[in-house]
């Protein structure tokens, strides 16, 4: 094997300030640093591609506490979130040039530490390695099985062109919901939400009355509702929800609490649940095994769009995110070659 040249710089991005409102292109500083090469028990991983999530805008906001069940960036240091990449030297027994491996230490080109904060991937089980990185999937794949999805049933996915809904609503059709709608933010991604990820129907939020919306497209009433996003469009599936349905609560990107009506909820049995995702080892390993094998059978796609430009182009990507701009899964590719 031909041993990998290594720079003696590369780039990564850090926490210029805390953010105080608004997320801007000033809170990121793109850095040069040395490429520290890995000491006993290390490895140093060339990262290929990096994550993006809503999430990381409360990480970067948000001073430390200990009681927040997630932690926060430090500023004035590196960014960090899910990437994959290749060993590209190593001084551990655990780990060798050439495999490829997941971890935590995105947001820059290198990545060195010890070799047990890496993972090593089995790079033949999904078809790209990208699709390592579809974050959110045991989000949706979790999230929706929680809705015992019956045969027949007509699923409404709000946010069915994030990073979450839109995997949620291709699991929900693999899991045997007869009808899945959609909602997205433009004729654009509407169009995109049915005509590649293959909803059944779906609608423009910003456009019309919601209710009204999607009276007209589940007209027998919505038996799964899973709910990214809160506000309006919880509102709207509580006044549509057929006898029994299940709601399956997993986010509130709208940031609008939802005014709960009652006499639906009780008079047609609609249980409402909360969902958080169970990260633990075994959860991440069945949604890997499940989404290589309906990807390997053509019943599903990865959504994502792919932000290239090395780290100096993240910030702006992550702002992108924010704005809506993009499609599915976010991915920036730090390999800059």
């Amino acid at each position: 094997m031909t041993t990998p040249r290594i720079p003696s710089t590369a780039q990564e991005v850090h926490l210029a300030a805390r953010p105080d409102g608004d997320i801007t292109l000033d809170h990121f500083a793109v850095v040069e640093t040395e490429v520290r090469r890995p000491g006993s028990g290390e490895v140093l991983v060339r990262n290929e591609y990096m994550a993006l999530a809503y999430a990381m805008s409360f990480m970067l906001s948000l001073e430390p506490d200990p009681d927040l069940p997630f932690p926060t960036f430090e500023v004035g240091e590196p960014l960090w979130f899910p990437a994959v990449g290749t060993v590209v030297a190593s001084e551990s027994p655990d780990l060798a040039v050439g495999d490829v491996v997941s971890h935590n230490l995105g947001w820059r080109e290198y990545a060195v530490a010890a070799a047990e904060e890496f993972t090593k991937l089995d790079a033949g089980s999904l078809p790209d390695v990208k699709h390592f990185l579809a974050q959110q999937g045991p989000t949706a794949f979790w999230g929706v099985k929680s809705a015992d999805i019956r045969e027949g049933d007509t699923v409404f996915v709000s946010g069915a062109a994030g990073g979450v809904g839109s995997l949620a609503g291709q699991i929900a059709k693999c899991l045997g919901a007869k009808r899945v709608i959609g909602s997205a933010g433009s004729d654009e991604k509407v169009e995109y939400v049915v005509k590649e990820l293959g909803f059944d129907a779906a609608f423009n939020y910003k456009e019309g009355s919601l209710g009204d919306r999607l009276a007209e497209l589940a007209p027998d009433g919505v038996d799964v509702y899973f709910d990214t996003v809160g506000g309006d469009q919880f509102e709207a599936a509580m006044q549509n929800a057929a006898h029994g349905a299940r709601f399956v609560l997993c986010g509130a990107l709208s940031g609008k609490n939802p005014t709960l009506d009652l006499d639906p909820a009780v008079g047609r049995d609609v249980v409402i649940k909360g969902f958080s995702t169970p990260y633990t080892p075994d959860a991440i390993a069945d949604w890997q095994r499940q989404f290589g094998e309906w990807l390997r059978e053509g019943r599903i796609v990865f959504p994502h769009s792919v932000v290239e430009g090395g780290p100096e182009q993240a910030p702006k990507a992550f702002l992108g995110l924010l704005g809506g701009e993009y499609k599915g899964q976010v991915l920036v590719r730090l390999a800059r070659d």
